[in-house]
């Protein structure tokens, strides 16, 4: 008998992010079961059609019988056998999030926290008070500068990602 090896919680985490992809799909079909197709939905399972054709799951009277199928459907509920036994169409793919875009909302909000303090140290500054004005700006500013270094991370990775 094999002797079973424990699972590392790092395989558990690897392992949920496709399930939880994977639910939110089904859980998309479900709520559109009802909702008739529109014919650029059409379009995108046609081409999903021709796509599994072309990498040859399908044969030609197979992928024929299936556009069939979904030129006669009215639901997105139809649509489940014309799709038996194939990958998950591209109409109910759950794209990943961007990330960064909630990062720049975080900046902002950054930056109204540290304006009274800029804006203090500013004054203290008019008034001949550097010590005090270096005590309250200097920190805002940094603080706008690394929360700015913060947001935009994504997009530096991009550009290093995507090469010159």
């Amino acid at each position: 008998m094999a002797e079973q090896r424990p699972v590392k919680a790092g395989e558990w985490v690897g392992m949920a992010a496709p399930a939880g992809r994977e639910a939110r799909e089904v859980a998309a079909r479900r709520r559109l079961a009802n909702i008739r197709l529109t014919e650029e939905e059409r379009h995108r399972c046609t081409d999903d059609l021709a796509e599994q054709f072309a990498i040859g799951r399908l044969d030609e009277d197979e992928l024929h019988r299936r556009v069939d199928l979904l030129n006669n459907a009215v639901t997105h509920g139809e649509l489940q056998p014309v799709f038996a036994g194939l990958p998950t169409p591209s109409l109910y793919k759950i794209e990943p999030r961007k990330p960064g875009r909630w990062r720049w909302a975080a900046f902002v909000g950054a930056v109204w926290m540290a304006l009274p303090f800029a804006l203090t140290g500013l004054v203290f500054l008019v008034f001949g008070r550097e010590i005090a004005a270096a005590i309250f700006g200097l920190p805002a500013l940094a603080w706008v500068f690394f929360t700015y270094r913060w947001a935009s991370r994504p997009r530096r990775e991009e550009r290093k990602q995507s090469g010159p």
